[in-house]
């Protein structure tokens, strides 16, 4: 790990995936003029960005463009080869060479699919015994893949709270909030003590990136609410977020293409998305062994600033309508299999759950049967 108090040595972040919220946070950490270079990895937006960079139109910092380090086609052109790279260009076209010692953050902003790809596996080529691996993607469970494979690397896990969707290729919007919350990760609570013990000086690892990746979006890049938290917390924050993503994104496609606020104006689909909230939020204590901490928004209060949320489409509808895979493992299988281990059924989400990988397999077996 590079150190932001040493201007002489270059701190080199890559972002894998370039979507709304990877590329939002990653022109908030890009700051050369303090020898931090933050590139990404893209692949449908790549010439956009490589041509134009990426424009962001944000609420919380005006409209501005990002011009990244350097853009990627793949993880194997963003892989260190050896070859060095660690001087400043002067040109203002991105290089497409990576640093010859490494990355220091290799950030990942990519869906979780861990049904259809090893999301783990695929960024091996990058990560070099001095990375920390951050995993900032929605859901449970999305960190042992990772802990499992790289075993000495620290694993910082984010959980944010920001509305963006990427409009056009190369072309953001930030409509609200800005929230990301850090935790680093060990090898899961349910571990034995032998396990937690040996994975001690990993974790004080994660500790020391998280603390460095808050000081650099704040400090540099002026996010107000940059949270740092141990492992416990950050898991109950994953939790408290499942409160939104479990029941509104698998609602919105259910319900026919409703987005947060309008599912909220029909009096049966509000008791519906409420039972959810309150099923998680009933669960999850009996899972993590201690209550939700007062400072996180009760169900009501989640609905209550989701009312002001018009306009926006969740992930999973907008991926359920461009025919991509959804997020249903992380979001709602992991969820429902981890309470199950621990003793609480959570039969909403595991009915949400069926009725959605039904869904999309069925869509999937019919696209099949076409293309014969």
């Amino acid at each position: 790990m590079a150190s932001s108090d040493n201007p002489t040595t270059p701190i080199h972040i890559l972002f894998v995936g370039a979507g709304a919220v990877g590329c939002f946070y990653a022109s908030r950490i890009h700051h050369p003029t303090h020898n931090i270079f933050t590139s990404l990895v893209a692949r449908s937006n790549y010439t956009a960005i490589l041509s134009s960079g990426v424009s962001l139109q944000t609420r919380s910092f005006g409209d501005y463009t990002f011009a990244p380090h350097a853009v990627f086609p793949s993880i194997s052109a963003a892989a260190p080869t050896g070859e060095p790279n660690d001087e400043p260009s002067t040109n203002p076209a991105p290089k497409h060479t990576p640093p010859k010692h490494g990355w220091d953050y290799i950030i990942v902003t990519t869906k979780a699919l861990p049904d259809r790809a090893d999301d783990a596996a695929m960024v091996a080529p990058l990560v070099s015994p001095k990375s920390c691996i951050v995993l900032i993607q929605n859901g449970m469970g999305v960190e042992e893949p990772y802990r499992q494979r790289f075993p000495h690397n620290p694993i910082v896990s984010a959980v944010t709270i920001v509305s963006a969707e990427q409009i056009r290729n190369g072309v953001v919007r930030q409509n609200r909030w800005t929230r990301i919350s850090l935790g680093p990760y060990g090898c899961g609570l349910a571990a034995p003590l032998s396990a937690v013990a040996k994975a001690r000086e990993v974790v004080l690892r994660g500790h020391k990136c998280m603390d460095q990746l808050a000081d650099l979006w704040t400090r540099y890049g002026g996010i107000r609410d940059v949270e740092t938290h141990t492992e416990l917390e950050l898991q109950t924050i994953r939790w408290h977020k499942l409160c939104i993503n479990a029941a509104f994104n698998p609602t919105a496609v259910l319900s026919g293409g409703r987005g947060n606020a309008d599912q909220l104006t029909d009096p049966e689909l509000r008791k519906h998305i409420l039972g959810i909230m309150n099923e998680i939020w009933d669960a999850a204590p009996k899972i993590l062994g201690r209550p939700f901490p007062e400072t996180l928004a009760t169900p009501q209060r989640i609905i209550a600033s989701n009312e002001r949320n018009v306009g926006s489409k969740p992930s999973m509808l907008l991926d359920w309508e461009a025919g991509r895979p959804m997020e249903l493992e992380v979001i709602l299988g992991n969820p429902v299999r981890i309470a199950q281990k621990a003793g609480v059924e959570m039969p909403r989400l595991q009915s949400l759950y069926a009725l959605l990988r039904s869904a999309q397999k069925a869509r999937e077996d019919r696209k099949a049967k076409e293309k014969l």
